[in-house]
């Protein structure tokens, strides 16, 4: 089975990102490889420059 990669995040209540506010979620993918979903990552964590408590990052499937 591929590898498949989504980017995950959102804008949080703080600066120490423990938990996420409730309705900002956000899941982009599957993404069939890691350049695919870094190009995502980039867009959506470079939308609002201003946002310090928003972050998104990616991850992986676990191998079947």
């Amino acid at each position: 089975m591929a590898r498949r990669y989504w980017v995950l995040g959102g804008e949080y209540r703080d600066c120490r990102f423990d938990e996420v506010v409730p309705g900002t979620e956000e899941i982009s993918g599957p993404f069939p490889d890691l350049t695919r979903a870094r190009t995502e990552w980039t867009r959506l964590s470079f939308r609002d420059r201003l946002a310090a408590t928003t972050r998104y990052v990616i991850t992986q499937e676990a191998r079947a």
